[in-house]
């Protein structure tokens, strides 16, 4: 039967089961394949079920047929085209900090852009607030 899957052929499935690691997906009556998290989509995937549901009809190409087991591994990913690369807002330099997303409230990460802040940074931070916290411990001792 795993004769009829070769590697590379895409074929349509519906989503039988979902769990953490990934979806299964019915290829025909006999035969289910897996498809790993790592290959629902072009982006990061954190909860399977924001991208699937049990009963979706899928497109999926065929990475690999285990001939002992019998185990199909499947990708949606390789099925659709790849999204063109985004600029993302770099963390270095007084350069924008990022466009439309939600605001901070924290006075101390105000001025900072948005997104990735290097341990450095955060240290500094951490630092700051200890120091203010100290300094204010030391007021309410000297009262």
């Amino acid at each position: 039967m795993s004769g009829q899957y070769e590697v590379g052929s895409i074929v349509e499935g519906k989503v039988t089961g979902i769990k953490p690691f990934g979806a299964f997906v019915a290829l025909d009556e006999k035969k289910q394949g897996l498809v790993h998290i790592s290959h629902i989509a072009h982006g990061y995937v954190k909860d399977i079920n924001d991208e699937l549901s049990v009963g979706d009809v899928v497109k999926v190409k065929i990475l690999s047929v285990d001939s002992e087991s019998g185990k199909i591994s499947l990708s949606i990913k390789e099925t659709q085209p790849k999204p063109e690369r985004q600029e993302r807002p770099r963390p270095s330099g007084g350069g924008q900090g990022g466009s439309g997303g939600p605001k901070r409230t924290n006075t101390a990460q105000q001025s900072q852009p948005q997104g990735f802040n290097t341990l450095e940074d955060k240290l500094k931070d951490w630092l700051k607030q200890s120091n203010e916290i100290q300094a204010d411990l030391n007021k309410r001792i000297k009262k």
